[in-house]
C-alpha cells in the first residue's frame, strides 16, 4: 500500500525510499514486530479466558509436559499471522502475483490449523481434524497455488525444477510440476507443525529459513545479481523479501511471549500457516531443493516420525524413544531449552549452507 506514496516523488524527496524493497523490507519488520508487542497480551488474556483447559496435552508423551504445559493457551500462530498480514499489505507491492500466492497459502493453511486448534480445545483432545481431512484440504490449496505460480513465471522457467550448485541445470517436469509443487508445500506445512513441540522450537527455525529465502528471493530477483552468481533470474520475487521480512518481525514477537516456559502456543494455526508459506517462497523462487537444506532440521523431524511409524509397524519395535526426535533427546534426560537452542544452531548452520548454493556454481 505504501508503494503507491513513490509516485509522489520527484526522485530526490522522502517518497523515493519507498521505491526501495529493502527500505520497505525494515518497514514491514517493524511493523509486524510492535503489532506483536501491542495485540500479543491482549490476545493471550483472550485465549485463556477462551480456552478453558488450554491446549491438551497427549498423556504419551514426556512426562513433564503434563505438570509444565497444562493450562497453556494455543491458536497464538493468530498474532504472527495478524502481524504477517498487516504488515505485507502495507508493504509490499499489492499488483505483485507473488505476493498473493503466499498470502493465499499462508492465510488458508492458517484456517486448517485454526479448525484442528479449535476441534481440539472444545473436545479437550489432542485428536483435532483427521488427518485425510486435513492433506486433502492442503494439497487443494497447493494445486491452487502452483498453478498460480507457474503461470507467474517466465516462460523458461515454467513447470521446471532447477538445481543448486548446477547453473543452467533445468528440469522440465511438464505436468508433474504441479504435483511436485504440492508436495513441496504440503510437506513443508506438516514438518514444521511436527518440529512445533518445545517452546520456541519451531519458530526461530522458521524465522532463519525465512530469511535466507528472503534474501534469495531479493537475489534471483535482479537481475544484474543472478547475471554475476549465475543463477536463473525470476522477476518480481524481490517483493518476496518484504513478506519474509513482516514474518520474522511477527515471529519475534510471538517469541517474546513463547520463549520458555511459553505463555503460549502457536498451535496448528501457526505452525501449518509458516510452513505452507516456507514452501510456498520456495516454490516461487524456483529452489525447491534448496528449502530441503535450508530446513533441513523439519525434513529431519518429519522423517524421524515416518521411520518410526514405517518401522514399528514392520518389526513392532521403535527405533527412537519417541518421535519427532526433539522428543527422544527429551527422553534421554536433554533439557527442554538445551535441545532448543541446538537445534537452533542447526538451523542456523543448514541456512548458511543453503545460502551458499548462490555461489557455489
Amino acid at each position: 500500500m505504501f508503494y503507491w506514496l513513490s509516485n509522489f516523488s520527484d526522485g530526490g524527496d522522502i517518497f523515493n525510499l519507498f521505491q526501495y524493497i529493502t527500505f520497505r523490507s525494515g518497514g514491514a519488520f517493524f511493523t509486524a514486530l510492535i503489532f506483536g508487542f501491542i495485540f500479543g497480551q491482549p490476545l493471550i488474556n483472550l485465549l485463556r479466558r477462551r480456552q478453558r483447559y488450554g491446549q491438551p496435552i497427549r498423556t504419551d508423551g514426556p512426562e513433564s509436559h503434563v505438570v509444565t504445559k497444562a493450562g497453556t493457551p494455543t491458536m497464538g500462530g493468530v498474532l504472527i499471522l495478524g502481524a504477517l498480514i498487516v504488515s505485507t499489505l502495507l508493504w509490499a507491492r499489492l499488483d505483485n502475483p507473488y505476493v498473493w500466492i503466499l498470502l493465499f497459502v499462508t492465510v488458508s493453511f492458517g484456517l486448517i490449523g485454526f479448525a484442528d486448534d479449535y476441534a481440539k480445545v472444545t473436545s479437550n483432545s489432542h485428536a483435532g481434524l483427521s488427518g485425510r481431512t486435513r492433506l486433502l484440504i492442503g494439497f487443494a490449496i497447493a494445486a491452487i497455488a502452483a498453478g498460480a505460480a507457474s503461470w507467474a513465471h517466465p516462460e523458461a522457467l515454467t513447470n521446471r525444477m532447477a538445481f543448486p550448485v548446477f547453473k543452467d541445470v533445468l528440469l522440465n517436469l511438464g505436468f508433474l510440476f504441479i504435483p511436485f509443487a504440492m508436495i513441496v508445500i504440503v510437506g513443508a506445512a506438516n514438518a514444521v507443525n511436527l518440529t512445533d513441540g518445545l517452546d520456541g522450537l519451531a519458530v526461530m527455525p522458521v524465522m532463519i529459513a525465512a530469511a535466507t529465502l528472503g534474501i534469495i528471493a531479493y537475489t534471483v530477483g535482479r537481475v544484474d545479481f543472478t547475471d554475476y552468481l549465475d543463477v536463473h533470474y525470476v522477476p518480481g520475487t524481490g517483493e518476496i523479501l518484504i513478506f519474509c521480512a513482516g514474518l520474522i518481525g511477527g515471529g519475534l514477537g510471538f517469541l517474546w511471549y513463547n520463549a520458555p516456559p511459553a505463555a503460549v502456543f502457536m498451535g496448528d494455526t501457526g505452525s501449518l500457516a509458516l510452513g505452507g508459506a516456507l514452501g510456498a517462497i520456495a516454490v516461487a523462487i524456483k529452489h525447491e531443493l534448496v528449502l530441503g537444506i535450508v530446513g533441513g532440521l523439519f525434513v529431519v523431524e518429519a522423517l524421524s516420525v515416518i521411520i518410526q511409524v514405517l518401522y514399528f509397524k514392520r518389526t513392532g519395535k521403535r527405533v527412537f524413544l519417541m518421535a519427532p526426535i526433539h522428543h527422544h533427546f527429551e527422553k534421554r534426560g536433554w533439557a527442554e531449552p538445551q535441545i532448543v537452542i541446538r537445534f537452533w544452531i542447526i538451523s542456523l548452520i543448514l541456512a548458511l549452507i543453503g545460502l551458499a548454493t548462490l555461489k557455489l556454481r
